[in-house]
C-alpha cells in the first residue's frame, strides 16, 4: 500500500512534537523527502513499519531555523524516532552552506599531513567536532562521512574527497575525525567498502570495476576498516564489481560483507547500502530485487533516494525479518 493510500495520508495535519507518535520499531529503509516541510503523502509514508531513516539534501535546505522545524518536524513522527542523516563531507560534498561552516575537501588534511602531521591530526578532530556540532544542533543525527577511499587519481567522483593515497594516513586521518564527531555528538559511517578509489567509474552512472586480487585489496584499499576497529560505528560499501573476488558489487556481495568485512576485519556495526536508484545497483533488477539483495548480502539498511514512486513500491512489496543485533548496530548510531 502507497502512502497516499493510507487513510488520510493526503489530509493530515502536521505532528505536533510528542504527541500522536507512531509507536513502531524501526525498519531498514532510509527514503528522502521533496522539499523544505513535510506534505501529508510524505507523513505517512515515514510512519511506514519499513521505514527507519531519512536522508536530507540541499533541495530540504533554507536555513538553519527551516532545517531545524522539518528534522523537528520527522523526529516527532515515530517512536522510537527515525534516524535522520545526510551527507556532509566537506568540499564538493557539503549539503548545507547558509549559516554552516565550510568544510575544505579532506585532500586538504592529507596535504597538510604531508608537512605537519600532528597539525593535520588536530585540524581533523577540529573539522569533525564541528561537522558534528552543527548538524546536531539542527536534528541532524548521521553524516555519512568519513570517505574512507584512497586517492589513487583514477576515480573522478572520489578525487579530493580523499584523505591521501597511503592507507596509514587515511587511517589516522579518519580516526581524528571521528573522534571530533564523537565530542560533538555525532557517530560516523566509513564508505566505500572496500574501496572505490582505484575504479575510474562513476558508479551514479555506470557499474564501475576494479579487477585487483583479494589481497592487493585488503593490503591496501580495505586496510582502514581494519585498523579503524570499534571507532567505526557504520559502513557503506561500494557500487563496485571486484571480478577476481565476486561477480556481484561489494553492496550485494555475501562474500565481502559477511566472510572479509564481518569475519575477517571483525566489523560489528551498521552496514548501510549506497543509494540503490544509482545506477550501479541495477544489475540486481528492479528496487525490490536490489534491495532483497543488498540486505541478503548483510546490509542493514537500504538508501532509496530522489524515486518516492520506487520507495513506495519498495514499502509495498518488501519482505523483511528483523535480524539479529539490527536495532543494537542501529541504536549505536544515536547520540541522545
Amino acid at each position: 500500500m502507497s502512502p497516499a493510500a493510507l487513510p488520510n495520508a493526503a489530509t493530515s495535519p502536521p505532528s505536533t512534537p510528542g504527541r500522536d507518535r507512531v509507536k513502531r520499531p524501526r525498519g531498514p529503509v532510509v527514503v528522502d523527502v521533496e522539499g523544505t516541510s513535510l506534505t501529508g503523502v510524505e507523513r505517512a509514508r515515514l510512519q511506514h513499519p519499513l521505514v527507519g531513516g531519512v536522508i536530507i539534501f540541499a533541495r530540504n535546505f533554507e536555513s538553519r531555523s527551516q532545517l531545524k522545524k522539518l528534522c523537528r518536524e520527522i523526529r516527532s513522527l515515530r517512536k522510537p524516532r527515525l534516524l535522520i542523516c545526510v551527507d556532509h563531507e566537506g568540499g564538493r560534498v557539503q549539503r548545507f552552506l547558509k549559516g554552516f561552516t565550510k568544510i575544505p575537501p579532506m585532500r586538504d588534511l592529507g596535504r597538510q599531513w604531508d608537512e605537519d602531521v600532528l597539525g593535520a591530526c588536530q585540524r581533523a578532530t577540529e573539522l569533525g567536532r564541528t561537522i558534528g556540532i552543527e548538524l546536531r544542533e539542527v536534528g541532524i543525527d548521521l553524516s555519512f562521512t568519513p570517505v574512507l577511499d584512497l586517492d589513487w587519481s583514477e576515480s573522478s567522483v572520489i578525487g579530493d574527497r580523499a584523505f591521501h593515497s597511503d592507507p596509514r594516513v587515511v587511517a589516522m586521518l579518519a580516526r581524528c575525525l571521528n573522534h571530533g564527531l564523537l565530542l560533538g555528538g555525532m557517530g560516523n559511517c566509513g564508505k566505500h567498502f572496500p574501496g572505490h578509489g582505484f575504479a575510474g567509474g562513476d558508479s551514479h552512472l555506470e557499474v564501475p570495476v576494479d579487477d585487483r586480487a583479494l589481497d592487493a585489496i585488503l593490503a591496501d584499499d580495505a586496510a582502514p576498516y581494519h585498523w579503524l576497529g570499534e571507532t567505526l560505528l557504520s559502513v557503506m560499501p561500494a557500487h563496485v564489481i571486484y571480478p577476481k573476488v565476486d561477480a556481484q558489487p561489494a553492496g550485494f556481495s555475501r562474500r565481502w560483507l559477511q566472510e572479509v568485512l564481518r569475519e575477517r576485519l571483525g566489523f560489528k556495526g551498521l552496514i548501510f547500502s549506497d543509494d540503490l536508484t544509482m545506477e550501479g545497483a541495477s544489475m540486481a533488477g528492479d528496487i525490490v530485487a536490489r534491495a532483497d539483495a543488498a540486505l541478503g548480502a548483510g546490509c542493514d539498511m537500504v538508501l532509496v533516494c530522489n524515486r518516492p514512486d520506487l520507495a513506495d513500491d519498495l514499502l509495498a512489496r518488501l519482505q523483511w525479518k528483523r535480524p539479529k543485533g539490527f536495532d543494537k548496530r542501529l541504536g549505536a548510531l544515536f547520540r541522545d
